[in-house]
């Protein structure tokens, strides 16, 4: 276990974050925050960080991981019954709160600052921790679960590095908060910034409100990430009109951006001479496994790119054999030092130690083209026999939303029967009709239904649980 993550003094005089209240913490500040707050906590435990894009938050999640001790990110308007639970399973020693939210949970007031509050629990070492143990986050798809990634100080250290690498992160970038810190792409912004002595700009505001933008503008945002919702948001909030001069870099993971829309913000980065910089990663994999570079964004749209500095691709057929040929589709296999422990369950798994010996089977079909670039086709369990034909659920639900732009959709269901939602109430016929032409099958194995609106995570991402279940 690393003694530190991050040497804050070493760019002590540097701006380290700035709030949407204008209020401005220097890496020193920061370190001085995060020592006061290590200083209560005696020994490494478990401790819950309820979440949010606030400078409490931030130094709990700081000074937790440069001090040995264990967060479990949670966002802070987690549904209490769940929260319930998971502190039944898991026993954390502390809580790391919202101030305002203490008098709901039992157990002493420590410690408070920043709007946070430490909050000491009687499930003192509730269960042993594995030494190498750093962060428990939540997968995309599993925020109603118990089920956690459990990450190390190497997969952190070594994902970090290589992010900084290829994204050429420096002192002099200002990245303003775009998703949740208890979201492994926002967490791996804040990572890797912290890591190069750069500048978080933290708001809890969104991209669909003017104060957003008035803090993005006021303080020379430099960069932003988003998952494929935050860019089709963007493109129907007029993005391309908007004169951002500080802007350099846009970033995108969470997900498979439609061709399309790919196209658009490579062209607008082109033009503008910024760089949009496609991304691909699982919190299995601490954050990112793959990367376009941007001098490739237009020539290989709809690729997600190259593997990370450190890490390496193998593609492998039906048979378990590897895939050497171009264009060929087989389920995706990453290996390096970025892949996780493996997951956790419940208390006891804290003390498992590296089940993955870092390989990780990802789950998602892709190919590779001649020049090695990799494309991602689909998950590998979001495939449906339709009449005995295997139809692709996340390439269906692409070629509906390049052709209606203007309303939301999700494909899931069982084979003979893909259930299709969608935000429009008026287009059930037409969207089946289209389906069934696309797909050449016959429009009985098509059921749209009408939603007023897709089931998504905070971070923008489609639950396709919760629709499976309708």
């Amino acid at each position: 276990m690393p003694n530190t993550m991050w040497n804050l003094l070493e760019f002590k005089d540097n701006t380290a974050v700035v709030t949407e209240d204008g209020e401005t913490f220097s890496y020193a500040r920061l370190s001085e925050e995060t020592e006061a707050l290590a200083a209560v906590i005696p020994a490494r435990c478990l401790v819950f960080n309820l979440c949010s894009n606030t400078i409490g938050s931030l130094i709990g999640y700081v000074s937790f991981l440069n001090h040995g001790i264990v967060p479990l990110m949670l966002d802070e308007h987690i549904d209490r019954e769940l929260l319930d639970n998971f502190l039944t399973l898991y026993k954390p020693d502390y809580l790391w709160l919202p101030s305002d939210k203490t008098a709901e949970f039992k157990g002493e007031a420590v410690y408070a600052s920043n709007g946070y509050t430490l909050l000491k629990r009687a499930d003192e070492h509730a269960y042993p921790l594995y030494g190498e143990l750093a962060l428990l986050l939540t997968t995309s798809g599993s925020t109603g679960s118990p089920k956690f990634v459990r990450q190390s100080y190497k997969n952190i250290q070594a994902n970090t590095r290589s992010i900084v690498e290829y994204l050429e992160i420096g002192e002099t970038e200002r990245a303003i908060t775009t998703l949740p810190m208890n979201y492994t792409y926002g967490l791996s912004i804040v990572n890797t910034h912290l890591a190069a002595g750069a500048t978080l700009l933290l708001t809890r505001k969104t991209l669909m409100q003017r104060e957003f933008w008035d803090f993005f503008t006021q303080q020379k945002a430099t960069s932003f990430g988003g998952v494929p919702y935050t860019y089709e948001m963007l493109d129907k909030l007029m993005f391309f009109r908007r004169k951002l001069p500080d802007l350099r870099t846009m970033t995108q993971a969470g997900g498979k951006i439609l061709p399309e829309l790919h196209k658009k913000f490579a062209e607008y980065a082109g033009r503008e001479g910024k760089r949009f910089v496609v991304m691909y990663g699982q919190a299995e994999a601490t954050a990112r496994m793959a990367y376009l570079p941007a001098a490739k964004a237009l020539e290989k749209c709809g690729a997600m790119g190259i593997a990370i500095p450190g890490g390496k691709f193998d593609l492998i057929d039906a048979d378990g054999g590897r895939i050497t040929t171009p264009e060929t589709v087989g389920e995706l296999v990453y290996t390096g030092d970025n892949v996780t422990l493996g997951y956790a369950v419940c208390g006891e798994d804290l003390a498992k130690g590296d089940e993955r010996g870092g390989v990780l089977q990802t789950g998602d079909m892709a190919k590779f083209d001649a020049d090695g670039y990799f494309y991602i086709v689909g998950r590998k369990k979001r495939f449906l026999k339709i009449f005995g034909n295997r139809v692709n659920l996340d390439e269906t639900e692409r070629l509906i939303k390049a052709h209606y732009p203007d309303f939301e959709c999700a494909c899931a269901g069982v084979d003979d029967a893909m259930k299709i939602f969608v935000t429009d109430e008026t287009k059930i016929k037409e969207v089946q009709a289209f389906v069934a032409e696309k797909t050449h099958l016959n429009f009985t194995a098509f059921h749209v239904k009408y939603l007023p609106e897709i089931p998504k995570n905070d971070a923008g991402k489609t639950l396709y649980a919760e629709l499976n279940e309708r």
